[in-house]
């Protein structure tokens, strides 16, 4: 394995590239620095824009359900970028400007993000479906200068200051926008930057699902090279068609819609849906010869629902993030396809960090093994390596993939940055043959008596009721006991809530767990979520804590002493 020394070479690039293609002899002590961020780096033009020159091959191919199908080339994208990158810097947006991008998945995006790199300027992905506080609250800590979004998305910028530079994308252009279109007849004129490889690049809004959301840093090497890794973890090849179910503005979007599979030169396919529909997208898989899938619990736990037997699929690859995946699922995806569902670990201030690569064993409920470059430990309490513990990145050497910090919180630095490790705020638990199993995060796991309760271990046992779709699982304040398990749930279609139904899934987790994990209180609810489709348990604990202060009961909420005299 090659250490890469110089920064402004595609060639060095590539042959690191190279090396994570090949899983079965990636074999890297995890102690070994694959990069250095001393000298130059620009993703877009010293890689993107050479393994462009002259290539027709689909780099990106954009579908939806009403009959749009829209092919662009590596070539053609890089020339296309180049003239958005020259109507951005004659509108003044120079190296280092951050630029704030609101846009579908539509060609634009993509165009977007490859000029922006170009520039040497700054990446603030952003939702569609953020509004006017949050779009606010981004421009403002963000310092925006510039605004890129579709023109049916403008008028929720009116009112806010900054970010005087503003692009519209689509033939009605609001007064005082710029318009994206005016890039089609730019010239082709290089605008590229010379950048350092640490310079900013992308700036993250978390997505909040215990706080304000924070603003996570990465360089120009920090997720263009650090990806490397999410690509051997996908297992993507050259040619291969990858299709992603995430949404733009949310760090999975550029893993794995962006960097991973052009790292790989391998065709983005782009699925937009006004409203998600499990067959469409079994449909989508088979049309398009997706041959890598990867998704997050949501959607597989959806797909499961339908006879996956009846679509000839031509995928090779599966994988899920976002949330640990649970067993059941992947079991019955194995049945109907004869795949395993790979999961993964990483977040938005890293790449993929642990994995199951392609052609390793497979360990069921397993997240894998630390991936190449990613020195992982396991620690307790007292900060000691242990079998079970948080899951931190040692930082010396400090991984590629691990973000620069958040920006402008000093204090939330020194937490997470602190004794020679990252800390991710996840637990996990490894095996005797180094396997990680996902635990929870740091504050989902809670006390019932004198026992440590991990809310996805129920979580799992609950959804492989039939009845249940989804679940979450939280402490209920219990006088005897401190807390005890109680499980919400979300039912499949046709399912009804009632005693009977509480009782029968209740009796399903008791006959399958120790006593002292039972789940003792159940409630038949929607599960609040982040629009990253993130369970929000944090806001079910609070809920909970808050009506065990004024004893109150909910009308769908059944609890085990309910069944006990019968």
């Amino acid at each position: 394995m090659m250490v890469v020394n110089k920064m402004n070479s595609a060639a060095q690039f590539i042959s690191l590239r190279d090396s994570f293609l090949s899983p079965d002899t990636l074999i890297i002590d995890p102690k070994t620095s694959l990069w250095s961020d001393a000298g130059n780096f620009n993703w877009a033009s010293d890689y993107f824009d050479q393994i462009a020159l002259n290539n027709h091959a689909a780099a990106l191919r954009v579908v939806d359900d009403a009959g749009t199908d829209q092919t662009l080339s590596f070539s053609s994208l890089s020339s296309r970028s180049a003239q958005v990158a020259y109507l951005l810097r004659s509108c003044g947006v120079m190296a280092g400007d951050r630029v704030l991008i609101m846009l579908g998945n539509t060609a634009p995006l993509w165009e977007t993000m490859l000029a922006v790199i170009k520039l040497g300027a700054v990446i603030i992905p952003t939702s569609t479906l953020l509004l006017k506080p949050d779009l606010e609250d981004r421009i403002q800590r963000g310092a925006v200068k510039a605004i890129v979004t579709d023109a049916v998305y403008a008028e929720r910028f009116a009112g806010i200051s900054g970010a005087p530079i503003r692009l519209a994308v689509g033939a009605d252009c609001p007064s005082g926008w710029t318009r994206y279109a005016d890039s089609e007849t730019a010239p082709l004129d290089a605008v590229n930057m010379p950048t350092r490889a640490d310079a900013l690049m992308l700036l993250y809004f978390t997505s909040g699902t215990t706080a304000r959301p924070k603003l996570v840093a990465h360089s120009q090497s920090s997720y263009p090279v650090g990806h490397l890794s999410t690509m051997a973890w996908i297992g993507l090849r050259p040619g291969d068609v990858h299709l992603n179910l995430s949404s733009p503005g949310w760090a999975k979007h550029a893993w794995s819609c962006f960097f991973a599979p052009w790292n790989a030169q391998a065709t983005v396919l782009a699925y937009h849906y006004e409203r998600f529909n499990a067959r469409q997208l079994l449909d989508q898989l088979v049309r398009c010869a997706v041959t890598t899938f990867c998704a997050p619990p949501t959607v597989w736990r959806l797909l499961i629902q339908e006879p996956l037997r009846e679509w000839p699929v031509t995928l090779r690859e599966l994988t899920s993030a976002g949330e640990p995946l649970n067993a059941e699922v992947i079991e019955q995806v194995r049945r109907a396809w004869g795949l395993n569902i790979r999961d993964g670990f990483g977040q938005t201030e890293t790449t993929a960090q642990v994995g199951n690569l392609p052609g390793r064993r497979l360990k069921p409920g397993s997240m894998g093994k630390p991936l190449p470059g990613c020195h992982i430990a396991l620690l307790d309490a007292d900060g000691v390596e242990a079998d079970l513990g948080e899951i931190c990145v040692a930082l010396h050497p400090k991984p590629v993939g691990l973000m620069t910090s958040y920006l402008d919180d000093p204090a939330k630095n020194a937490e997470v940055m602190r004794d020679g490790y990252y800390h991710t705020g996840d637990i996990a638990m490894r095996d005797d043959e180094g396997y990680l199993t996902y635990v929870g995060r740091t504050d989902d796991v809670f006390k019932s008596s004198d026992y440590r309760i991990s809310p996805f271990e129920l979580e799992s046992v609950l959804i492989e009721h039939p009845a249940v779709a989804e679940a979450a699982v939280v402490p209920s304040p219990d006088s005897r006991r401190l807390n005890v398990p109680k499980g919400f749930v979300t039912l499949v279609g046709g399912a009804i809530p009632s005693a009977e139904l509480a009782q029968s899934i209740m009796n399903h987790v008791r006959n399958r767990v120790a006593p002292f994990k039972r789940i003792r209180r159940l409630e038949f609810a929607d599960l609040p979520k982040t629009i990253s489709g993130k369970i929000r348990r944090v806001e079910l604990r609070v809920a909970e804590a808050q009506r065990h202060a004024i004893a109150t009961r909910q009308p769908l909420e059944f609890w085990e002493e309910d069944f006990l005299a019968g």
